[in-house]
């Protein structure tokens, strides 16, 4: 990859500031990129409800951020210059998060994620759908996020 995984953790986090103000408000800190993945992180008390667990709807925007933020890694170190959005998801929360957290997204396959950029370049449009996991304080997941994203040329 031609940009190394820690200039990527730079340059995502710079960006969902920069280009996702909500990001900042909600205190989300890229924990980990890696080839394969991506870990994004955020407090509890920048999203705490009235319960004194974590909002769902900031469940949700780190969820998203966390497989918007895997894709974009992906196209950066690819130097693909692409629009990202995402088309449509699904959420389940099994149980309340009551702490700072921490969300997931792996490629699950490198044959999925390279029949996703071999839409992109054909057709400059592509669709891939990816899981993001929310653990609780023993690992299990308390939050399990499917997203499908879409990517698209710039006009």
């Amino acid at each position: 990859m031609p940009e190394s995984t820690q200039s990527l953790r730079a340059l995502l986090q710079r960006t969902l500031h920069e280009e996702i103000p909500l990001s900042r408000v909600i205190g989300i800190r890229v924990a980990e990129v890696t080839p394969d993945s991506v870990t994004l992180a955020a407090p509890l008390d920048a999203n705490i409800n009235h319960k004194c667990t974590v909002f769902g709807g900031s469940l949700y925007s780190v969820a998203v951020l966390t497989g918007w933020g895997l894709i974009y890694t992906r196209l950066q170190a690819l130097a693909l210059d692409a629009h990202i959005v995402i088309h449509d998801s699904s959420i389940k929360y099994n149980r309340p998060v009551s702490a700072d957290f921490t969300a997931c997204c792996r490629i699950d396959t490198d044959k999925a994620f390279a029949r996703f950029l071999e839409a992109y370049r054909r057709r400059g449009r592509a669709r891939i759908t990816l899981k993001v996991t929310i653990p609780d304080a023993r690992g299990e997941p308390a939050v399990v996020f499917l997203g499908r994203y879409v990517i698209h040329t710039r006009s």
